[in-house]
Order: C-alpha cells, then sequence, then structure tokens
C-alpha cells in the first residue's frame, strides 16, 4: 500500500516574521544597553581625566613649574590644565585641554587654582559630573590639602 501523506519542508511566512520581530526585539534592547554603558563610560573617562588634571595643577605648582601657579578648569565638553593663578588671567599658551563627550557636564567647583610652593586648593568641595542622559552621577571630592577622592 502505497502513503498518500505529503511531508512540506520549509518555513511559513508566519514563523518567519515571527522569528524577525523576536531578533529586533534583541537589537533593540542591545542598542539601548549599549547606549547606557557608553555614557557611564564616559561619566568615568571624564571624572579620571578631571582627577588626574588637579593632581598634575597640584604638583606643577608645587615644583613651581615655570614660575607660576596652575589651575584646572572643568566647562561643558572639556576640561583645561591651565599656568596661572586664575583662568582668566592664565597664560592660555600653555593650556593643555582635555576634550569630552559634549553629553558631559560639571557642577558644584568647576574651577580648582593651587598655589606657588604649596600646592594647595583655592577651592575646596565637590565636583558632580553627570551626562545629559538620566545616569548615575560621579562626585569628585578635593579637600583643604589637596587631596582628590571620587
Amino acid at each position: 500500500m502505497v502513503s498518500s501523506i505529503k511531508y512540506n519542508k520549509g518555513f511559513t511566512l508566519i514563523e518567519v516574521l515571527v522569528v524577525i520581530g523576536i531578533i529586533g526585539l534583541l537589537i533593540a534592547a542591545a542598542g539601548d544597553l549599549t547606549k547606557t554603558f557608553q555614557v557611564q563610560n564616559d561619566i568615568q573617562v571624564s571624572a579620571n581625566i578631571y582627577a588626574q588634571a588637579l593632581r598634575r595643577a597640584g604638583l606643577l605648582s608645587q615644583a613651581v613649574s615655570g614660575d607660576s601657579s596652575w589651575g584646572v578648569m572643568a566647562t561643558t565638553g572639556a576640561i583645561t590644565l591651565f599656568k596661572g593663578s586664575t583662568f582668566a588671567s592664565r597664560a592660555s599658551g600653555f593650556d593643555e585641554k582635555y576634550p569630552l563627550s559634549g553629553s558631559i557636564t560639571f557642577s558644584g567647583v568647576s574651577e580648582v587654582d593651587f598655589t606657588k610652593f604649596t600646592g594647595l586648593p583655592s577651592a575646596t568641595g565637590t565636583t558632580t559630573i553627570t551626562a545629559s542622559s538620566a545616569t548615575a552621577p560621579k562626585v569628585i571630592f578635593i579637600n583643604a590639602k589637596g587631596t582628590i577622592t571620587y
């Protein structure tokens, strides 16, 4: 006796659409997760650059490099290490500018000048680094002795 059962091979249109939909959802979720990690990384990198610039300015002031005091100015999009007693009266030819992501903003202490010889900071307190999207901010603290914690 010959069987008349036919076996269809392949995928139906509905099965293909379901698989494409699932892949689309996974890609969308991965994109959001990647953006979150990128923003958190931008904040961490900005905090590291800011802390290192503060330490470098303190050391340059203690060493009386260029017979001057040194300081750091944090603005949206950049951190500037400068030679001089204030950012406004700096010798701009000696600026070391560190560009940052445009979404990074600073609040709190934005300019710290270090005195010549002692290397003590002119300003103490906290600087909060945030991004335009809602993520956890990074807080950097500088005390009267110039110790930086974050």
